[in-house]
């Protein structure tokens, strides 16, 4: 049995992919050659912007023309499965506008993932599905271990859904409210990772900042504690340090809400080694209007002060954001403290978008649209500003010495390798390919776009 899983949106939706993965090896499914070969195809959606709702149909309806198509030529065609936030949101509805559609399984359903296959499984050997609708659970349950073969990188959510309810998004709607995960399986996962061969880890939680652990008495263990997020890095770090193994030196965390983002965190990132010195802290606009309207609950000169605490306290840091541009009500100042404010923080890279509105969010019946010719135009002059301050910042560097995590070959140059730095940084080098997976010191020499060329200077 051959399948194929393509993955869209968020990294909490690449991270949940790979867990279905490990579901397909268990069961002795193998990734197909091509779309010609393959009995199930899976398509993990994402629903925060229209967008990527848009690029979703247009895979689901070529599944579904392949289907057509095979069923014309007396064949059987693949299974066809939609997952991920767009399922959440549209449930049944997926089908009726498009019945290619086998199954539809939401957010709170892919713990269900296996009868999907018992069905295809049964279909393929000449029998009945005879599954129908799948069950609603009533709570997300945490998928394991989140790792795909052969890779030095991986993620470990930590929490799931989201309470802030900011005015234009439909995360809380489609993952519902906050869940964390017990601090016993996380560590769990950073076990199995480390021993897997993973030497760099990321955090995931739509908002990591208010992971909240109330200890489970007489559960014994780190499930008796009661932790915040500040708590939860140093037991993870004193848990690797414990081990001895020393293969994961490297620890990120996604997202952060700059309202959640504590003294405590602060100290972590400034005393402990192990994470590193970058953090993605979403600013979304640098208008307090703008802000209000979103329902974000800091102010501009709120997050401002909070950069500055951070860059003061930990020495090197980077931050990178996300930018949202048009909004409702959004006027030409609004922009201009926008702009200022990207040019007061000197954020290494962004996230930009020009709103979309997502049905069932408040911002959708907000007056004040601003016309789409605006909103591009807008956007346009975030990404030149961006473009300008990412080019100054790699410039200023060129010539350090800098620890690297070595990926694998380049792929335009196979003398090469390809690594990161700790601000996600792309470097190319020369060295031996027996280096990946480990990290080594280069130096800087010259950018090639948003890549750093660089020599080695120590394995």
């Amino acid at each position: 049995m051959t399948y194929l899983l393509e993955t869209y949106g968020c990294q909490m939706n690449k991270a949940e992919s790979s867990a279905l993965e490990i579901i397909f090896r268990e069961r002795g499914w193998a990734p197909a050659s091509s779309d010609a070969s393959a009995d199930l195809v899976v398509i993990n959606t994402c629903s925060v912007r229209q967008t990527a709702e848009n690029r979703a149909w247009g895979r689901i309806d070529l599944y579904a023309a392949l289907k057509r198509d095979r069923a014309a030529a007396g064949l059987r065609g693949p299974a066809l499965v939609v997952t991920g936030c767009m399922a959440e949101r549209l449930k049944r509805s997926i089908k009726e506008r498009q019945p290619a559609v086998d199954y539809v399984v939401g957010t709170f359903q892919k713990q269900a993932f296996g009868l999907v296959l018992d069905s295809v499984e049964r279909v393929t050997a000449g029998g009945d599905a005879a599954i129908g609708d799948i069950d609603e659970s009533p709570a997300f349950v945490f998928a394991r271990s989140y790792y795909e073969p052969g890779a030095f990188r991986s993620f470990v959510p930590i929490m799931h859904g989201c309470d802030n309810f900011c005015s234009y998004c439909i995360v809380p709607h489609i993952r519902g409210r906050e869940v964390s995960r017990a601090p016993s399986a996380v560590l769990s996962e950073l076990a199995f990772l480390e021993d897997s061969g993973v030497r760099e880890l990321t955090l995931l939680g739509q908002n990591v900042n208010s992971y909240r652990w109330k200890g489970l008495g007489g559960a014994g263990g780190p499930d008796a504690l009661d932790l915040d997020f500040p708590a939860l890095l140093r037991l993870v770090s004193s848990s690797l340090r414990e081990r001895g193994r020393g293969g994961i030196r490297w620890i990120r965390f996604l997202s952060s809400h700059p309202k959640d983002l504590s003294e405590g965190l602060i100290r972590v990132l400034a005393e402990d080694p192990l994470y590193c010195k970058h953090v993605h802290l979403c600013a979304q606009s640098g208008s307090d209007a703008v802000l209000g309207a979103m329902n974000r609950r800091y102010t501009r000169d709120d997050y401002l002060a909070l950069a500055d605490r951070m860059k003061a306290a930990i020495p090197g840091l980077s931050l990178s954001t996300d930018i949202l541009v048009g909004f409702p009500g959004e006027t030409e100042g609004d922009l201009d403290l926008t702009l200022d404010l990207m040019r007061r923080v000197g954020y290494s890279y962004s996230y930009m978008y020009h709103y979309n509105p997502r049905e069932g969010t408040p911002a959708a019946s907000m007056p004040g649209r601003v016309p789409d010719k605006v909103k591009r135009e807008r956007l346009s002059r975030v990404i030149e500003l961006q473009k300008e301050i990412t080019k100054s910042q790699m410039e200023s560097r060129l010539g350090r010495v800098e620890e690297v995590l070595v990926e694998g070959p380049s792929k335009r140059r196979k003398s090469e390798l390809l690594a990161r730095t700790q601000r996600d940084e792309m470097v190319v080098f020369a060295a031996p390919a027996s280096s990946a997976g480990g990290f080594a010191s280069v130096r800087l020499l010259e950018l090639s776009g948003n890549t750093f060329r660089a020599e080695l200077v120590a394995p």
